[in-house]
């Protein structure tokens, strides 16, 4: 009998010709530079390049002088025209959850009054049902060990079951639009529940959501098993949502989301393609990682309080001698905030309280201290002078291991957040522009003769 290959087998053959895929791809450095290509959308100071405009949100981390200089500032976040901590400030005081008005915001760019928002929960809790039978057929009888690829199979098998899948009027992509984000938490937590169950051994069980509860609550209902959650663990997971919904145009899942919209391609196709922008470590994985790097830090410094033996580990990993000897601290630093970033700033004020309720509190301490001296060596070793500080992934992966929530979910909870701020651009995309969105690629390789094929020789 034939041997049948294993279907993730590399084979001998594809070695050889993924040596010529490198010898043939490798694009020499200094070209970029010749043409002045802007690799990344970036100049050289890493300053994005201008390709569209929105409304829906804005991202200051500089102050621009008369003489064009820039002079970093503590970061800011607006959506749509509104400080996010302003936001934040006025339903904490209310006592209230923030991520649907939020949601309401940007879909709608204007702050929705009571009965407006009352009626946007209902219209969520309306939507958030899936299919008869699609748990069963969909998510459990193929689960994944990735919770981001089962949530981007799910949005893309739910194309089949909509009756008008491919209109792109306004009216029919806001439906659209908002049964996703109704439908992302359920998702997301079924396609762990069953991942749990088929490749870790564990109990299965599926908590239907409950139409009274906010997105976080249902997050924690559904995925405990005694369903049971603290308010505060809420209003902290209800606040890494809203603090995670939208940031700006220009991050590379919601510039996916606009690229992909402006071919006029369906709203499951589009946000499917956001899904897999956001999966990739560089962008969505970030908190992964700053949790897996406080698990070794915490392995090997004996004191939390002791600033010298933190600072001398956090030199380790620096100079690629710790951790994953990438050289980096993760959570530090930000392609656009500097002085600080807004959105760490409002975590910052709350995680404490939350690290008391779970009797953690040197564990915060560490972060502190780290975000601290991480930020000093940081500055002093790689010459970045624009300043580093602790960004929104640094606490969000200590806020998520205080609720015992699994690192498997830990992006698919960015994406709960994000559909809100994908969802409200590609919108924006469909309204106001009527071109395909179509970057130029400068070739550099030089055009050749055509070789017969009995001519040619492996070189």
């Amino acid at each position: 009998m034939e041997h049948m290959r294993e279907f993730s087998e590399i084979t001998p053959e594809i070695m050889k010709m993924s040596e010529l895929c490198y010898q043939n791809s490798n694009i020499d450095p200094d070209l970029y530079t010749k043409y002045d290509v802007k690799r990344g959308l970036r100049d050289l100071n890493g300053k994005g390049v201008l390709t569209g405009l929105t409304e829906i949100s804005d991202v200051c981390a500089f102050k621009e002088l008369e003489n064009g200089e820039r002079i970093p500032i503590d970061g800011n976040l607006y959506y749509r025209g509104y400080n996010v901590e302003d936001i934040v400030d006025g339903f904490i005081k209310d006592d209230r959850f923030g991520f649907e008005e939020v949601t309401y915001l940007l879909l709608f760019g204007q702050l929705p009054d009571e009965q407006q928002l009352e009626e946007f929960k209902s219209l969520i809790a309306y939507y958030r049902s899936l299919p008869m039978s699609f748990v069963r057929d969909i998510i459990m009888k193929m689960p994944s060990k990735d919770i981001m690829n089962s949530l981007a199979r799910s949005v893309l098998t739910l194309y089949s079951y909509d009756n008008n899948p491919d209109d792109t009027s306004l009216p029919n992509v806001l439906r659209q639009c908002i049964q996703l984000i109704s439908l992302f938490p359920i998702l997301s937590v079924y396609s762990f529940q069953a991942y749990g169950y088929f490749h870790e051994n564990k109990s299965l069980f599926i908590h239907n959501p409950q139409p009274e509860l906010s997105t976080a609550e249902n997050i924690l209902y559904m995925l405990r098993s005694d369903c049971k959650y603290t308010k505060l663990e809420a209003k902290l997971l209800d606040m890494a949502l809203v603090l995670h919904a939208e940031h700006g145009g220009g991050n590379n899942s919601t510039f996916t989301t606009h690229v992909v919209s402006s071919s006029g391609t369906d709203t499951y196709s589009a946000i499917a393609a956001a899904l897999g922008s956001l999966k990739g470590p560089k962008h969505g994985g970030a908190n992964i990682k700053v949790a897996r790097m406080f698990e070794d830090i915490k392995a090997h410094v004996k004191d939390y309080y002791d600033e010298e033996e933190i600072g001398n580990y956090i030199t380790k990993i620096l100079h690629k001698e710790a951790f994953d000897r990438s050289g980096l601290v993760y959570g530090i630093g930000h392609a656009i905030y500097s002085v600080s970033d807004p959105r760490a700033r409002v975590f910052k004020r709350f995680v404490e309280r939350l690290s008391k309720e779970k009797g953690r509190e040197d564990e915060f301490h560490l972060y502190n201290t780290v975000a601290k001296v991480a930020a000093e060596k940081i500055a002093q070793e790689r010459k970045v002078y624009k300043g580093v500080s602790a960004n929104v992934d640094f606490y969000s992966g200590f806020v998520y291991t205080m609720l015992d929530l699994p690192q498997e979910l830990f992006t698919p909870l960015f994406a709960i957040a994000r559909i809100s701020g994908w969802s409200a651009h590609r919108i924006e995309e469909l309204i106001n522009s009527s071109k395909i969105i179509r970057p130029a690629y400068m070739n550099v390789q030089p055009h050749r003769a055509y070789i017969n094929l009995a001519d040619r020789k492996d070189k």
